[in-house]
C-alpha cells in the first residue's frame, strides 16, 4: 500500500511547526523577538520619514467628497421619513381597527 505524499513523520512535524508559528500570539513572537534600543532622534527621523508618506486630498476632493456626503444624508433622511410615515400610518390603521371592536 502506498502512502500518500506529505504523510511522513519528518513532513507532519514540519507541517505542525508551521502551524504553531503562524498561530503563537502577537505577545509571544514579540517576546522572541529581541528589542532594538532607539534613541529619540532616531525616532524623530522614523516619524519624519512617514510622515512624508502622507498623501493629503486636493480641496477639489474634499469638496466632491462632502456634497456626496450632504447627498446621501439628504437621501437616508427621506427615505427614513418616508418609513416612519408609512409605519405610523399602518399602526394608527390597527389601532382604528381594535378600537372599534
Amino acid at each position: 500500500m502506498a502512502r500518500k505524499p506529505g504523510s511522513s513523520p519528518q513532513a507532519m512535524r514540519s507541517r505542525a511547526a508551521k502551524t504553531a508559528a503562524a498561530m503563537a500570539s502577537p505577545a509571544a513572537v514579540a517576546q522572541s523577538q529581541p528589542k532594538k534600543k532607539t534613541s529619540a532622534a532616531q525616532f524623530f527621523r522614523e516619524v519624519r520619514a512617514e510622515a512624508r508618506k502622507i498623501t493629503w486630498t486636493t480641496r477639489r476632493e474634499t469638496w466632491i467628497t462632502s456634497v456626496m456626503v450632504a447627498i446621501m444624508v439628504v437621501l437616508a433622511a427621506a427615505f427614513f421619513s418616508l418609513v416612519d410615515a408609512g409605519l405610523q400610518f399602518g399602526i394608527s390603521q390597527i389601532l382604528k381597527l381594535a378600537s372599534a371592536g
